[in-house]
């Protein structure tokens, strides 16, 4: 049955690529697909499912900056974001009881109030990947829309512990000296070098301390991976860690997508249902665009953010399953929710892929909710007025900017995306921005009218060089562009965008130790 399931999962995420469609929806009509023809649901899928949630959100945690969460941007558009949905939501339902006369529809006003609840929320799981494929994880709009998604999880704990009408245990507010175990973590890590020990190292932190640790004093397991990635993400190989575990994130959230579609078999009157919910999903959109642009994103990062979370959550499932157990609701809401949330996925995808494409033809309408100030995040980037940038300033790039200097004197600045090398360079008297080169919203925030010389491309992922390049070329910058590389297959794709000089600093290293060596010979005889 496994194979079969593995040889699904592969034939329908592999049509719906070519449709243009994420392999994630692929997943969920396997599923479907696979429980209609009457198969056997392979014992496992549903430890794997967790699995795979749990790993996600640890990485999550890697990457995550938990100061962001204080910001107003964020708690405060969040719990506005969850009133107002859910009263939304209670509202369509309470009219769907008028207007239609169904078995669905026969719920007491706390069982309303709960599906509303239910469907205020967007999917995590959901959002992330389709950020991860963009690469706009880290983008400002980005880090806005995990944020949301990071305090509505929070909300799902506490709705979680008041329905199996009981209190995390006592021992739960040990989770509050969990920084003391930081340093113990850190030399774990430390001591587990590379290869498949400091993979097992990732996993032990994430589902033994984190996910089992939290499950022991009554917390929800999910929420211990996060925190324990969110712990360990100062230490220098925290996103090593994050890399070396992709894999298997990426793995097991197949069967995640796989499992929601094997919740059962559904009628015509409950796909009318689902249906229904997801035309409700522009009005969800409407009321994300609405709140964060209060707080000064432009139109366009709102309706990104906002279109991340135009879906509904995985977590609906998990309402619907508490509500049948408590006898709130009948077992066909839970089909109902399963391919609402499969459909919503469905919908929301080519809307996240095409986002700029939708920007683009409702720009005129949009940029009428942007308010008169601009968020700071969110702001032009201003180079100031340099002929030469250096875009990484890792060991390389301040090398290089400090090369430059001699020549462009303090016409030259440096952009980097990590906080403590932009403090770095600083404190050594470079000028130094802090930006994300290989993120989308660095070169539309970036002042067009920039009489740029030479630009050198110092970021240590290559891809992240080709994405810099082909944007210089794509925003019409006329001026010369230099980028290191590690391989001569690395060299030639550079060359093909049009990167004038592409050095192979692994070759030119080894020219360049020669010279030293031969040049101390000389100086020591």
């Amino acid at each position: 049955m496994l194979v079969i399931l593995v040889s699904f999962a592969f034939a329908f995420g592999l049509a719906l690529t070519r449709i243009g469609l994420p392999p994630m929806v692929g997943f969920l009509v396997a599923g479907f697909a696979y429980h209609m023809i009457g198969l056997e649901t392979p014992q496992g899928l549903d430890f794997v499912a967790d699995l795979g949630i749990k790993l996600l959100l640890f990485s999550i945690g890697l990457k995550l900056d938990v100061r962001g969460l204080l910001k107003a941007e964020i708690w405060a558009s969040s719990m506005v974001q969850m009133l107002v949905t859910t009263a939304f939501m209670c509202g369509v339902l309470l009219l769907g009881q008028y207007l239609f006369q169904s078995s669905l529809m026969d719920m007491s006003w706390q069982t309303v109030l709960v599906l509303g609840f239910a469907l205020a929320f967007s999917s995590t799981v959901f959002a992330v990947k389709v950020l991860e494929e963009k690469g706009d994880l880290t983008a400002f709009y980005g880090r806005i829309a995990i944020g949301i998604l990071i305090m509505q999880d929070l909300f799902a704990v506490l709705f979680l512990s008041a329905s199996a009408g009981k209190l995390p245990s006592i021992w739960a507010l040990s989770v509050l000296a969990l920084p003391l175990l930081r340093p113990v973590l850190y030399k774990l890590m430390d001591m587990a070098g590379r290869g498949e020990l400091f993979i097992l190292c990732g996993l032990f932190i994430a589902l033994g301390v984190g996910a089992e640790g939290f499950s022991l004093v009554g917390l929800k397991p999910d929420l211990g991976a996060l925190v324990l990635g969110v712990l360990i993400a100062g230490h220098p190989r925290a996103s090593e860690l994050s890399k070396a575990l992709f894999g298997f994130k990426e793995l097991m959230l197949v069967g995640f997508f796989l499992s929601i579609g094997m919740t059962g078999l559904p009628t015509l009157e409950m796909l009318v249902a689902a249906v229904l919910l997801c035309l409700l999903l522009p009005f969800k959109t409407g009321i994300y665009h609405f709140i964060v642009s209060q707080f000064g994103l432009r139109a366009r990062s709102s309706l990104f953010a906002s279109l991340s979370l135009t879906n509904y959550s995985e977590f609906g499932l998990i309402v619907a399953a508490i509500a049948v157990g408590q006898g709130l609701l009948t077992p066909d809401w839970l089909l109902v929710m399963a391919m609402t949330v499969s459909i919503s996925f469905a919908v929301s995808s080519p809307l996240s892929t095409h986002s700029e494409y939708v920007y683009r033809k409702i720009f005129g309408w949009l940029c009428r909710f942007e308010r008169s100030y601009c968020h700071p995040h969110d702001a032009p980037i201003d180079l100031g007025d340099v002929k030469a940038v250096v875009l990484g300033m890792g060991r390389i790039g301040s090398g290089a900017y400090d090369e430059l200097q001699k020549t462009y004197g303090k016409e030259i600045c440096g952009v980097e995306h990590a906080p403590d090398r932009v403090d770095f360079n600083r404190s050594q008297g470079r000028n130094v921005i802090l930006g994300d080169a290989c993120d989308t919203e660095f070169w539309l925030k970036l002042r067009k009218d920039l009489r740029l010389e030479l630009v050198i491309l110092a970021m240590p992922n290559h891809y992240g060089n080709m994405y810099a390049a082909q944007q210089l070329r794509n925003f019409g910058f006329e001026c010369q562009v230099a980028a290191i590389a590690r391989f001569p297959e690395e060299v030639e794709e550079l060359s093909a965008i049009g990167v004038c000089t592409a050095y192979n600093m692994y070759e030119q290293a080894g020219a360049g130790l020669v010279r030293s060596a031969l040049e101390g010979c000389r100086l020591s005889g």
